[in-house]
C-alpha cells in the first residue's frame, strides 16, 4: 500500500488578463471544476478567484499526473465557458500556470488565503499576487515570458 498526500496550490489566468469570469457567476464555473476533480479521485480543498484568474487547492490523486490534469481542467472549462451564455466574453485561459506544494500543515493559511481572493485584490494586481507567489516559492522568473500570451 502507497501513502500519500500531495497539495496543489494552482493558480492560472485568462488570457490577457481579460476580466471574462464575472463574480457573480464564477460559483457555475468552480462547481464544473469540482465536479472534474471529483471524477479524477483528488479532493478539492478551496477554489476562488476574480474575473481575470483563479486558484485551486487540492489533494492530487497518486496516479494523476499533475500536468496532465491541468490541460484537461483548463482545456474542459475552456470548452464549457465558451458553450454558456453566462460567460459571453471569455475568449480563453492564458498558455501557462503556476503549480505549488505545500505541506499539510499550511492547508489552513493556503484556504485561508483562496478565500480571500476578492478583498485581497483589492489591494493587489494579479501580476503583482503572481511574482510574489513565484519568488516566496523559489521559481525564477523569466521576464522574457512572464505573463506573456
Amino acid at each position: 500500500m502507497s501513502y500519500t498526500k500531495i497539495l496543489y496550490h494552482i493558480v492560472f489566468r485568462t488570457k490577457s488578463s481579460k476580466p471574462t469570469i464575472p463574480n457573480d457567476k464564477s460559483e457555475i464555473l468552480y462547481r464544473y471544476i469540482w465536479g472534474l476533480l471529483n471524477n479524477k479521485k483528488c479532493k478539492l480543498f478551496r477554489i476562488n478567484g476574480t474575473p481575470d484568474h483563479i486558484h485551486l487547492l487540492f489533494e492530487l490523486h497518486p496516479s494523476l499526473a499533475l500536468a496532465n490534469l491541468v490541460k484537461e481542467i483548463k482545456t474542459s472549462t475552456h470548452n464549457f465557458l465558451k458553450n454558456s451564455p453566462e460567460f459571453s466574453n471569455f475568449e480563453a485561459w492564458s498558455e501557462g500556470y503556476a503549480a505549488l506544494t505545500y505541506s499539510i500543515n499550511e492547508l489552513e493559511t493556503v484556504k485561508s488565503y483562496i478565500a480571500n481572493q476578492r478583498e485581497h485584490h483589492a489591494n493587489i494586481s494579479f501580476a503583482e499576487e503572481y511574482r510574489k507567489l513565484l519568488i516566496e516559492n523559489g521559481i525564477e522568473i523569466n521576464e522574457e515570458y512572464f505573463l506573456k500570451d
